[in-house]
């Protein structure tokens, strides 16, 4: 398999940002051999971004989002904690089946692109990071983001469609990622999605963990539900099955609950309603950017495909809202700044745009674990 990481050829991507170019599971060994003895030097985040933007030099900039302060007049005493969610493309995907009619082949290449989706995670600086569609965990975020201080967990599809493309780099999944020295994992669970039941291709991570600074104890998930029209009940069906497990593991809500996701839903769809009304007692983050606090955002995916054009709010960040308190949260990208081609682009790396929330815990001691 040849390890290289494109135009760079600088020592940090040279050990490290090993881009196959094969999808051949038994190909990737070699090169996660060689990141073996690497991974346990940290890398400066700065040096990362610098080498990412290297590479992208010849793209146009990376477009300003502005965080939107949600405190309410109760100030916290401790540190927020920021979570990022962000369905990434799966690249098979992206080159291979989603069909962007407008958008350069060019723009899709995994060289550049992926330093586009790390200059975002680096941008924002996130203490969780909650992924999906996730195709190249062991040779790109697993060796790069443990490197950064992330603890990483991986859990794929068991049938991804991304094998049905030629040169897959294996199947996609969840990912997520959070920072060592802010917290300590007590418990994490791998969810295989059951509806109707039967066993489903989507997965969930729940992990339960305690933050250094307050000993607190919370639990975040990241979820992909099943996509496309007709399959709503499908859906509701895995909801209710998450929302059962995530009862189990937060004890019926004693522990705060973040729950991230593509639920491939809209906030009409049954699924959102079950989320909502669920006696985890759980809020939509992104409805606090609305002016009444009760509209979630006109989009989070934007795409043109050969049936048309595909506007929808499909990605959310769930929380507790007995327990947790959002500090701010990320504006969306304009349609100004999306532009006409929609996404992806040579600007933007993914046809979902991330969110980003920092939180703090409620100060109410009743509540306190």
């Amino acid at each position: 398999a040849v390890c290289s990481m494109g135009n760079s050829t600088s020592r940090l991507y040279s050990v490290l940002a090993k881009t196959l170019s094969s999808g051949a599971v038994s190909q990737h060994q070699d090169c996660l051999e060689q990141l073996d003895s690497a991974q346990l030097d940290p890398i400066d985040p700065k040096d990362l971004l610098e080498e990412c933007q290297i590479v992208l030099q010849k793209r146009p900039p990376r477009f300003q989002r502005n965080f939107v302060n949600l405190k309410k007049s109760t100030t916290s005493n401790h540190r927020p904690i920021r979570v990022m969610q962000w369905n990434i493309l799966a690249q098979a995907l992206g080159e291979g089946k989603d069909n962007f009619v407008q958008c350069p082949m060019e723009a899709l290449k995994w060289e550049e692109r992926k330093c586009l989706i790390l200059e975002e995670i680096l941008a924002y600086k996130p203490d969780i990071l909650c992924l999906q569609e996730v195709d190249h965990y062991f040779d790109t975020f697993e060796p790069l983001l443990s490197r950064l201080g992330y603890q990483c967990t991986f859990f794929p599809k068991p049938w991804s469609p991304c094998l049905d493309v030629e040169h897959n780099n294996g199947p996609d999944g969840c990912a997520m990622f959070f920072l060592k020295e802010r917290f300590e994992l007590v418990n994490s669970a791998n969810i295989r999605l059951t509806a109707m039941k039967l066993k489903t291709n989507q997965v969930a991570i729940a992990q339960t963990l305690k933050c250094h600074e307050t000993g607190r104890l919370f639990c975040i998930a990241v979820t992909h539900l099943k996509a496309r029209t007709g399959w709503e009940r499908f859906r509701s069906a895995q909801g209710c099955d998450l929302l059962q497990n995530l009862k189990n593991i937060t004890q019926g809500a004693k522990i705060p609950l973040i729950v991230c996701g593509d639920f491939n839903a809209e906030p009409t769809e049954e699924v959102y309603r079950e989320f909502s009304n669920s006696s985890l007692n759980l809020n939509s983050a992104y409805k606090l950017l609305s002016p009444d606090g009760q509209s979630e955002p006109p989009y989070t995916t934007w795409k043109i495909r050969p049936s048309g054009e595909c506007r929808h709010t499909l990605d959310y960040i769930w929380y507790s809202q007995h327990a947790l308190n959002v500090n701010s949260a990320l504006g969306l990208l304009t349609e100004e700044q999306i532009g006409p081609n929609r996404l992806p682009s040579f600007n933007y790396p993914s046809d979902h745009l991330s969110l980003v929330c920092d939180f703090s815990f409620n100060q109410d001691p009743d509540r306190l674990l």
